[in-house]
């Protein structure tokens, strides 16, 4: 089986792929500091829990430490499996129509990848995750570019650092936009901000782009929004992990 490694800021999501089917999948925290002997402990326990024989590996990643820790830790468990990291030079089949492609994170480019195979353009890909990242896809599979925004939790953890009476709460949506208490009030201002926001931003994009084949919403915050958000036509959960199985088929052919 294909392993598919997708390391994001705060979490690390892997997946297996027998063909083009998804398997098994685990998301774990993502730890720029472990060491390669704590990640080795840690994937094999995970493998061996399903009885998963891995007979290649692809990763990308948006931390640079973790992914120094992972291949190393590959190297030394995995030595005799192919493993493909997703990094500048490799073959994915997305061009790059921005100002700077060597500042195009991996994902943003797997996700690309992934999206218009499976849903054609123009499109945009709505993560959210740390970042609230917007991909904008052309007709013609083109990467244009595309837009951030502080996530979901950065935003909750940053009024409770900043507001002396205010407290991390549980981002969730609220039984109604009129909060009764402090935790219902920025409940109901993050749910239907962040979902305005990414309308707002998608609206405005669609307005430059034309219509649109398709806007598809992944990342592990995602169902947090997703319901009030008008503008998404489809939720993808592991569109990196299969935009890595992509580029993993085409170098391997």
């Amino acid at each position: 089986m294909l392993l598919c490694i997708d390391i994001g800021n705060t979490n690390t999501v892997l997946a297996t792929f027998e063909g083009e089917r998804l398997v098994h999948s685990w998301r774990v925290k993502t730890d720029p500091d472990a060491t390669s002997d704590e990640l080795g402990l840690l994937y094999r326990g995970l493998l061996a829990g399903d009885a998963v024989d891995i007979t290649g590996v692809a990763a990308c990643s948006t931390v640079p430490a973790a992914l120094r820790s992972l291949r190393r830790m590959l190297e030394r468990y995995y030595p005799a499996v192919p493993t493909l990291i997703v990094e500048p030079g490799v073959r994915t089949g997305v061009q790059l129509a921005v100002e700077n492609p060597k500042e195009v994170g991996t994902d943003r480019v797997v996700n690309t990848l992934a999206a218009f195979a499976m849903y054609g353009g123009p499109s945009i890909v709505v993560d959210v995750g740390t970042t609230t990242t917007f991909d904008v896809i052309s007709a013609r599979g083109e990467f244009l570019g595309g837009a951030f925004t502080p996530g979901i939790q950065i935003a909750f953890d940053a009024l409770a650092n900043r507001a002396a009476q205010l407290r991390k709460v549980e981002p969730a949506k609220p039984s109604s936009a009129i909060g009764k208490n402090t935790v219902e009030c920025l409940q109901a201002g993050m749910y239907f901000g962040y979902a305005g926001l990414i309308d707002r931003v998608v609206e405005r994009m669609t307005g430059e782009l034309g219509p649109l084949r398709a806007v598809i919403a992944t990342g592990g915050l995602a169902p947090v929004v997703l319901d009030e958000c008008r503008t998404i036509t489809h939720h993808e959960p592991w569109i990196t992990l299969i935009g890595l199985r992509m580029v993993y088929a085409r170098n391997q052919s």
